[in-house]
């Protein structure tokens, strides 16, 4: 463990790469990856419906474009996204990330 990681084992830790990482029980990791994923998943592709439907299919003029529905779309997407990339900061006790592992050495080549 570096210096610039927390040994408190419940709580948020920084890693050696500046990342922000927050410990959790394994079954709170599994209902947050769980939803997170489910929530990102339905943002995106009702964001993507919602683009689908205020341009009509691509085929409307620009001046038939419904801009709050396409608005309401890109925000949809972006909130997806959005979820999905906070969700990956929960860890379970014991998980960790390779790359900083720095004591184990390249078996590849």
């Amino acid at each position: 463990m570096s210096d610039s990681e927390t040994t408190e084992s419940d709580g948020p830790r920084v890693t050696a790469s500046g990342k922000r990482e927050i410990i959790v029980p394994m079954r709170l990791y599994k209902t947050i990856t769980v939803f997170s994923t489910l929530l990102a998943v339905v943002g995106v592709l009702g964001g993507f419906i919602l683009l689908d439907v205020a341009t009509d299919r691509t085929q409307a003029a620009a001046s038939d474009v419904s801009i709050g529905l396409a608005l309401l779309g890109v925000v949809l997407i972006a909130g997806g996204a959005a979820t999905y990339a906070f969700s990956t900061r929960f860890q379970s006790e014991g998980m960790g990330n390779a790359k900083d592992d720095a004591d184990k050495g390249s078996d590849n080549g």
